[in-house]
């Protein structure tokens, strides 16, 4: 069941999804050659509870950590390590934080350095359709029209779209109703309502849409080694409209990038 929100939670919810919006620009500053994800970890837990926030991930399924760092065909669940971070590296961070009861829970992909043109439109690509995802959850819609937009576009570029790992519903508890898949068919699935808030997460393959977990019983890695980015958003339908709740403004400012990307869903 779809769990609708008042506008006063939703307000809180955007509190919470903020949280890890300053935690992500605050850790663009430091994702670069030679740092650790292990240390990026302890960096954002102390920065989430500076906030008077508690880390969503910690302890979440037995998750032993604040940040979940997928480096190049690892396409979500890394866990943190001690490997320094390379040159050419694309490392995907998934952040979740708890405020006023609510989740927040969203992710960027950072370059490291100069990465391959064909990573850097996997990039790009995956990011508009992220975009093209949130513009089609509005009433009168449902899951299979959200699914449908990332999927067409990405594999239009030849991309293979994750099917094993979905978007969710966000509230109180950190998975709710409905999954969010990044591929389905218009007009199909559970109907949006007024009030909801979902995470929309589209992860993408440079090659098969196919993937695997490793050993750890965490990382899942693309089949073919090929890399993997992913981008997630927390958005909520008000007055029948996508409205983000979390922003990429900050993860832009520490990086110096210029963009208009989420302006039309701010009402």
């Amino acid at each position: 069941m779809i769990i609708a929100k008042t506008r006063e939670e939703i307000e809180l919810m955007r509190q919470s999804a903020l949280v890890v919006s300053k935690t992500l620009g605050m850790l663009a500053k430091e994702v670069k050659v030679g740092m650790t994800t292990k240390k990026l970890d302890t960096l954002a837990e102390d920065f989430i509870r500076a906030q008077g926030a508690i880390p969503g991930f910690l302890g979440l399924y037995d998750c032993p950590s604040t940040l979940l760092c997928s480096i190049n065909e690892a396409v979500v669940h890394g866990l943190p390590t001690n490997v320094p971070l390379k040159e050419g590296d694309i490392v995907s961070i998934d952040c979740g934080a708890i405020l006023n009861d609510f989740y927040g829970d969203h992710a960027y992909t950072f370059e490291i350095g100069e990465v391959a043109p064909e990573t850097k439109k996997l990039i790009q690509t995956t990011k508009e359709s992220l975009y093209m995802g949130i513009r089609a959850l509005k009433l009168g819609n449902r899951v299979g029209d959200v699914g449908f937009a990332i999927q067409n576009h990405c594999e239009a570029e030849g991309y293979g779209v994750v099917r094993e790992l979905v978007g969710h519903g966000l509230g109180r508890k950190m998975h709710e109703d409905p999954e969010m898949p990044n591929y389905g068919r218009r007009g199909r699935g559970k109907k949006f309502i007024e009030g909801m808030v979902v995470a929309i997460e589209p992860m993408i393959n440079l090659g098969t849409h196919k993937v695997k977990q490793l050993s750890d019983g965490w990382t899942i890695v693309t089949l073919d080694g090929k890399p993997s980015v992913h981008f997630e958003h927390d958005v909520a339908i008000i007055d029948g409209k996508p409205e983000i709740l979390s922003t990429f403004g900050y993860v832009h400012e520490a990086l110096g990038i210029s963009s208009l990307e989420e302006d039309e869903f701010r009402h």
